[in-house]
């Protein structure tokens, strides 16, 4: 997805199992975070700053939702333990990590694997993709300042 792109429709299953639809957004620009894993350090400091400042991007008009290919049990834990207000979509299968073009060849340590690049897009209500926010931009203690900072 570059910035221009039309999102698709159906986003995938939350963590209840409920399918996640654009248009539940209506109206509203969607925050879609997409974070490599549940409970690591930086993805939980991502998750409680969107948490934390909730409010502040409601006001300007956002709705969040996060995205990783943990499974729903795991999104469940991790909603119920850092009080998460939002869905994140169990993307177990990979098709929105490869729709979106975040997921690919990572080095940790000198070892290669696959995984997420954590990356955000901004979607306008019209479903658009107005704003890419990517991984070596992302700053997880005030991810939430950056997305109103640049709306």
């Amino acid at each position: 997805m570059e910035i221009g792109d039309k999102v698709p429709e159906i986003l995938g299953y939350d963590e209840n199992g409920n399918e996640v639809r654009l248009s539940d957004f209506e109206g509203k620009k969607l925050v879609l975070y997409f974070y490599p894993k549940d409970m690591t350090s930086g993805c939980t400091a991502e998750a409680c700053n969107l948490r934390d400042h909730l409010s502040d991007l409601s006001a300007a008009g956002y709705a969040v939702v996060g995205a990783s290919v943990d499974d729903a049990k795991s999104h469940q834990k991790f909603i119920a333990k850092h009080e998460l207000p939002f869905h994140l979509i169990a993307d177990t299968e990979k098709t929105l990590v490869e729709k979106f073009g975040v997921w690919g060849e990572k080095s940790m340590y000198g070892r290669k694997y696959f995984g997420t690049f954590r990356t955000t897009f901004i979607i306008n209500s019209e479903g658009i993709v107005e704003r890419i926010i990517g991984p070596k931009k992302i700053k997880t203690k005030d991810h939430a300042n950056q997305i109103l900072s640049e709306s």
